[in-house]
């Protein structure tokens, strides 16, 4: 998966806006001031997507997918990170899981934040 399909993909998405942290040196993608997604690295540098997720379904990818972990840095009940470099999870997939992601923290603005970016 690139950097820059993420990035064009999660920025098509209504109502997204993006930062960079320098500190994490991680690139960030919000809706409503909350985040979904985020780009940066593990302790030894390898790239991860980290994305929110419901938390049984979270487990079913870890289990079923050895690169797909815990959320790194993050609430390891309703975050995974998926390793940049995996074989084995799809472009589709991750469109799939970014998705996901934004309507989890979608549903949770207020309605009027909501009906503002609608």
């Amino acid at each position: 998966m690139e950097k820059e399909m993420i990035h064009t993909y999660c920025l098509q998405l209504r109502g997204t806006t993006y930062d960079y942290q320098e500190e994490w040196q991680a690139d960030r993608y919000h809706i409503g001031g909350k985040m979904y997604a985020m780009i940066g690295g593990n302790a030894t540098g390898r790239p991860v997507l980290t994305l929110k997720c419901e938390p049984a379904r979270a487990a079913d990818l870890r289990e079923s997918y050895d690169s797909i972990i815990p959320g790194y840095y993050m609430n390891k009940t309703h975050w995974n990170s998926i390793y940049m470099d995996a074989e084995d999870v799809t472009m589709e997939m991750v469109e799939n899981l970014i998705k996901h992601s934004y309507e989890l923290v979608f549903s949770k603005l207020t309605k009027k934040v909501q009906q503002a970016i609608q």
